[in-house]
């Protein structure tokens, strides 16, 4: 098949979309069909609204070739590619990622609202921009052929505000690798490495690890943004990995710590706690005195031990070539 990739981000960027979009690429390449990669970050620098209209040019030779087109986002890549695709009378199937909707919003007003709650509580409140944006992303979903989430508990969240139809969803989950060497660590070192935007909920998490610090002054919060295969690095070298964001579907940060048997802290407001809750350690993200305590018990020799145990029992695979077959499955379907 002739297959159109169309992506928020691709290497050297960073982020799940761009090693998404790589890997599959790959996979596909080795199972002998024929791939093209658009990228949206090529014209990220116009202003909204002129950079759909160029991307959308950008990528209309491309759907003509393709067979079908993966979209790896709901909004900046979803709309341009979905029109052309309706438009030529192709295939188009939605990875959907985080929320760019939500994000936005908590970016804009400050208000730390989790994502569960997001649709219930704040669709009264949106100004005239994330209205339009919530009703294009509503006709975009809806004329997708298909929409996969990584996680039900997205689906979930999505499934009444934007009047979805059941069947035309699935749920392919992300990538879990299989078990790679790692260091012991020297320090008792956090990473938590991600960009500092209102939804991760850094700023609690600086003063839960401020408070659990006065206790033991060795700790390390390493919370420094790098390219992926040194922040592959910090997590392989270090001691546990936390992230306490308002809503993280399934973060690849903590899929990579599994890989490595590095103990973590996560939010539970996260579509991975079915997978992982008898996994990890988790968090109300709304309760600074919660996370210290449990940074301070991770400290601890004895449970840190428990901890790294249970992570090293955890033997659930999903590759990249088993998420490439169940795409193309889906492509066949449609």
């Amino acid at each position: 098949m002739k297959i159109l990739i169309t992506t928020p981000l691709y290497p050297p960027d960073i982020g799940g979309p761009a090693q998404y979009a790589f890997n599959l690429e790959q996979e596909f390449q080795k199972l002998g069909h024929k791939v093209r990669v658009i990228k949206f970050s090529d014209v990220k620098h116009w202003p909204s609204g002129i950079r759909h209209f160029l991307y959308f040019f950008k990528l209309l030779p491309a759907m003509f070739w393709a067979d079908w087109c993966l979209i790896l986002d709901t909004f900046s890549v979803g709309l341009p590619a979905v029109v052309a695709g309706r438009l030529l009378g192709k295939k188009t199937i939605i990875r959907t990622g985080g929320d760019f909707l939500w994000e936005n919003y908590v970016e804009r007003t400050g208000k730390l609202v989790l994502l569960r709650n997001f649709y219930q509580t704040e669709i009264p409140v949106f100004s005239f921009k994330e209205r339009l944006i919530f009703k294009l992303t509503h006709w975009i979903l809806n004329r997708s052929n298909l929409i996969v989430f990584s996680t039900d508990w997205q689906r979930q969240i999505w499934h009444k505000p934007y009047r979805l139809d059941l069947s035309k969803t699935t749920i392919i989950e992300n990538y879990y690798g299989g078990k790679e060497i790692s260091s012991e660590p020297t320090q008792k070192v956090f990473v938590s490495g991600s960009r500092f935007l209102k939804w991760k909920n850094k700023i609690r998490l600086f003063k839960a690890f401020a408070r659990a610090k006065a206790k033991i002054p060795s700790l390390v919060l390493d919370d420094s943004n790098v390219i992926y295969n040194q922040f592959i690095k910090k997590i392989k070298e270090n001691y546990a990995v936390i992230l306490v964001s308002l809503g993280d579907i399934s973060p690849n940060m903590i899929l990579d710590a599994i890989r490595y048997n590095k103990p973590f802290i996560l939010a539970q407001e996260t579509g991975l706690y079915d997978r992982l809750k008898n996994v990890g350690v988790f968090v109300d993200p709304e309760d600074i005195e919660e996370i210290k305590e449990k940074i301070l018990w991770l400290v601890d020799s004895n449970n840190y031990q428990i901890a790294k145990k249970k992570i090293e029992n955890f033997t659930f695979v999903h590759d990249w070539p088993g998420i490439a077959k169940e795409f193309l499955a889906l492509a066949k379907s449609q």
